[in-house]
């Protein structure tokens, strides 16, 4: 069926089909829908557009319209009316196109000023008259309240299991559900004794680093899940700790909302996740899983962790201890800049605050005698312990 808004101008352009779907796993299973959409090439045909006039843009497979981000498919159609390329753009519906206002009217304002139509199952539009531009904005907006009640209705139901704990998300190493969906620990004892003994470690040497050495010097490897959920032994690494010492899984809690998006630093790229504070978390069920240390255990691992990162100007953490000669050996701050200083044996031992002049090209800030400094904090240190003493 021909539509009078089909002119001889239109049809010396092409007629672009825009097909999409938004994930990967209805690509594999609405087979139905992808042939409808593939099938419009024969509604161009009836508009009047010759078989080599008929191009199909399916780049976009497999990902959302919520953004153009990562979309290339739908940036060379916007590229190819822009251009004067395109005279008509079909799709099943509005929503393949775009799922919010902001990629779709920019696309209708384009499609105005170059003369293209867009057509859906339901009609020929041309998005160049004020009748065409408010039934097509109308889609739009539809089409961006739909994926908002979707979204809202499915996050609603999981954060009502989430409160209750029976959010099944996936278990670490260690902790397993059996057939009646139970979580209870790995029946591997060389699993839950090696996950001890990361715990026994981390608390007699305080660091992540100590730990993991402490395990490659024994030829102690780690419990880990290979891609297909298998398990596996490897080396330790400062992530593998790490991952096992900070997942609250470990002391019996469900915890849900551990990370949060980052807006994108730069136009067109994906959010960044990024880890939660604790007392961000969104969702805390403890006593859920059957616990290989306990929750204050837990809390004290994370205090000492987050207290070793020297961060001082951004957290008010002051590093770890470490080894050497000198007493404040990557514990010491300046008091000038703020800065962490570090130690120079040569000469007697000193503290230099040197990282303006490594980062910014200006002079040294300061640079102290270490005698003198730890002199003063040893006599500290002994007068702080003189009442204990004096109390036994």
């Amino acid at each position: 069926m021909k539509s009078e808004l089909v002119t001889p101008s239109h049809l010396a352009r092409k007629a672009v089909v825009y097909i999409r779907q938004s994930t990967p796993h209805q690509v594999v299973s609405n087979q139905e829908s992808l042939r409808l959409q593939y099938a419009l090439r024969q509604r161009a045909r009836e508009l009047g557009w010759r078989e080599a006039a008929i191009d199909v843009i399916d780049a976009d497979l497999g990902l959302s319209g919520a953004s153009i981000a990562q979309r290339n498919g739908f940036k060379e159609l916007v590229g190819r009316v822009g251009l004067s390329e395109v005279g008509l753009i079909l799709s099943i519906d509005v929503t393949r196109l775009a799922r919010n206002c902001t990629d779709w009217y920019p696309l209708l304002d384009i499609c105005g000023l170059r003369g293209c139509l867009i057509a859906d199952r339901d009609g020929v539009y041309d998005p160049g008259t004020p009748n065409g531009r408010l039934l097509l904005g109308l889609k739009g907006s539809i089409s961006e309240l739909e994926l908002h009640t979707i979204r809202s209705r499915l996050t609603a139901g999981l954060l009502a299991k989430a409160e209750r704990g029976e959010l099944a998300v996936m278990l670490p190493i260690g902790l397993m559900r059996d057939p009646s969906g139970v979580v209870v620990k790995d029946p591997d004892m060389a699993v839950q004794g090696r996950l001890g003994l990361v715990f026994q470690l981390f608390l007699q040497l305080r660091s992540v680093a100590k730990v993991m050495r402490a395990l490659n010097e024994r030829d102690l490897e780690l419990p880990r899940r290979d891609r297909y959920g298998d398990l596996c032994w490897t080396r330790a690494t400062l992530a593998a700790v790490a991952a096992i010492l900070k997942n609250p899984a470990y002391a019996g809690a469900f915890v849900y909302g551990r990370t949060r998006f980052r807006p994108p630093k730069r136009e067109g790229a994906l959010p960044q996740k990024a880890p939660r504070p604790m007392e961000e978390w969104r969702i805390v069920v403890k006593d859920r899983y059957p616990a290989y240390i306990d929750w204050p255990i837990y809390e004290k691992i994370r205090s000492v962790i987050r207290d070793n990162r020297a961060e001082y100007m951004r957290i008010k953490t002051r590093g770890a201890p470490r080894n050497g000669e000198l007493l404040l050996h990557g514990i010491a701050w300046c008091a000038r800049c703020g800065h962490k200083m570090y130690v120079r044996y040569k000469g007697g031992g000193e503290y230099v605050c040197n990282h303006l002049r490594t980062q910014e090209g200006q002079p040294t800030c300061q640079h102290i005698r270490a005698a003198h400094i730890d002199a003063a904090v040893g006599d500290a240190f002994l007068t702080a312990l003189v009442p204990t003493f004096l109390g036994t």
